[in-house]
């Protein structure tokens, strides 16, 4: 997601979880009672859970949407929410119980056919939802979303209704973890309204979860308020959230300073080394299932002929990780060991050494490598980044920088900004960069297959550079049909480690989950996700 949220990026989802904010809209000194104002931006897409895979898009999801599953706040830990039970015999076959009494936002009940109607929709190539490939896995998926040609059907063979409550799903193989992946939002069921009136869904979107949309004024703000329909255990203990636009960070920082603004999960880098003192103690860094990589367009030839691998490789060693994450982002990052973060720990894949010299700064043979590779194309490049987040510049500059200083030239490497976060990810998704950009993931669930799947498998809806290889994806194959999870994972750092030697990506650093917040509320945390839990933030007097 973004990218992972998605994972963003996570997933994720949350690309993205591409960790993106914001716009400027103005600000406003007076609170509605019991309201949370909050930091955000407008999302890349309509908020079609199939289709939203950024992080923007991802943090209204998760508050308009409840799934099958949920994942813990503070461990990640994958749960029982809307269902209330996933069995399965055969790690193939799973029947789902959903429990009764749960409702959309607009009364509707949610079914067993909810879930069933989501996914066939999700799925269908022809509806063009950028998270189809999540529903790969079910049985019938390659005629609904063939490699080439036209679907040969409209619905997955392998999802059946049972009744009103019960629907069962078949996958194509064996797969142990694929329970997991039930709480990212593309697999939330949608309500009858969503087919019948589709413009009037995308007007104002219908979920089943803590909150729902009130109204949205594109470029400045997006209210939310309690789902009167909600029967979860998460129910929201304020009266609502206001999500207002900002397009420069600073400005929705002085916004909390100055009390106009309630909740910042977006405080700028040049910020972070005064957070605390500034806000008085109501400030939190923690980790954080986010990590941030330098993408090469490998669709261009010029950064994916024969040798180019060398280049990358080498570009990667001449960066000082360590330097730049004290410097920048005064220890709110962690030099990246691999591709994932280390919020899954070892059982679900992450890994403190996959990455080796790769990841390792060495000035001399990362000189070396680049020779050897052919050097930079053309003798220089770029890093491109969406401008309207100032702290991207300032690590850009420093990456930059350290490349340079290895190569013993100030103009080899320049950064790049493009536009807003829309105008940056539309030219990624449109294949229009022809020299390396910032890419980053925030988890949709805590697998290594999420950080993998996405991002580098032939054909991954987060697929930003085009990477493909049949080794890599035969690995993820056979790890999905491993029953035994700690197998999968093992087969799941095999592919990891072709994507790190050939350089696929330049893995930076792991992101912390930042959080400010005013003195009006209280009870302010961040989820595994980096995401604030709106539901438990308190709006004093």
């Amino acid at each position: 997601m973004r990218g992972a949220k998605s994972a963003t990026w996570v997933a994720g989802a949350i690309v993205v979880a591409l960790g993106a904010t914001a716009c400027g809209g103005g600000s406003s000194a007076s609170a509605e009672p019991g309201v949370v104002r909050a930091n955000w931006g407008d999302p890349q897409n309509p908020l079609e859970p199939a289709n939203t895979n950024e992080v923007l898009g991802g943090k209204v999801l998760d508050m308009i949407f409840s799934n099958l599953k949920s994942y813990d706040p503070k461990t990640g830990e994958a749960k029982n929410d809307v269902a209330q039970s996933i069995d399965t015999k055969d790690q193939q076959t799973f029947t789902i119980k959903v429990k009764k009494g749960e409702k959309f936002s607009n009364g509707e009940p949610v079914t067993a056919r909810s879930f069933v109607d989501a996914w066939n929709y999700g799925a269908l190539a022809t509806n063009a939802q950028k998270n189809s490939y999540f529903f790969a896995d079910i049985k019938g998926y390659d005629k609904v979303a063939p490699a080439e040609g036209k679907p040969t059907a409209k619905t997955l063979s392998g999802l059946k209704v049972v009744d009103d409550h019960t629907f069962t799903v078949t996958l194509t193989e064996k797969m142990s973890t694929w329970p997991l992946r039930l709480g990212y939002k593309a697999f939330a069921p949608l309500p009858k309204t969503f087919f019948s009136d589709h413009d009037g869904y995308l007007a104002k979107p219908v979920g089943n979860g803590p909150y729902a949309v009130d109204s949205y004024d594109k470029g400045k703000q997006m209210k939310l308020v309690p789902n009167t329909h909600y029967a979860g255990d998460d129910k929201p203990q304020n009266k609502g959230v206001l999500l207002k636009v900002y397009t420069d960070s600073n400005a929705a920082y002085a916004d909390l300073q100055s009390g106009n603004l309630d909740v910042d999960d977006d405080v700028p880098a040049e910020q972070i080394r005064n957070a605390k003192s500034d806000l008085k103690g109501r400030y939190l860094s923690q980790p954080a299932g986010v990590n941030q990589v330098v993408t090469f367009p490998l669709y261009k030839d010029s950064w994916n002929k024969p040798g180019m691998e060398k280049v990358r490789k080498g570009l990667s060693m001449a960066i000082d990780r360590k330097a730049i994450t004290e410097k920048v982002y005064n220890g709110t990052r962690t030099p990246a060991t691999d591709l994932t973060s280390p919020v899954l720990g070892d059982a679900n894949g992450y890994s403190k050494d996959i990455c080796g010299d790769t990841c390792t700064y060495n000035p001399t043979e990362a000189k070396k490598l680049i020779k050897e590779g052919g050097g930079l194309p053309g003798g220089k490049m770029t890093i491109s980044y969406n401008a309207d987040k100032d702290s991207h510049k300032q690590w850009v500059d420093a990456v930059c920088n350290s490349i340079n200083t290895v190569l013993g030239d100030d103009k080899a490497c320049v950064g790049n900004p493009v536009g807003t976060f829309g105008d940056f990810r539309n030219q990624i998704t449109k294949q229009e960069m022809v020299q390396p950009f910032r890419a980053g993931w925030q988890m949709d669930y805590p697998q290594i297959e999420n950080f993998l799947t996405p991002l580098y498998a032939t054909g991954g809806a987060s697929n930003d550079a085009k990477f493909s290889d049949p080794k890599f994806d035969a690995l993820l194959k056979q790890a999905g049909a491993e029953p035994d999870v700690k197998k999968a994972t093992d087969l799941y750092k095999q592919a990891e480690k072709i994507v790190l030697d050939q350089a696929v990506s330049i893995p930076l650093w792991y992101q912390n989950g930042t959080a400010g917040w005013s003195e009006h509320v209280s009870g302010v945390q961040l989820n595994a996700f980096s995401l604030p839990v709106f539901t438990q933030i308190k709006v004093k007097g």
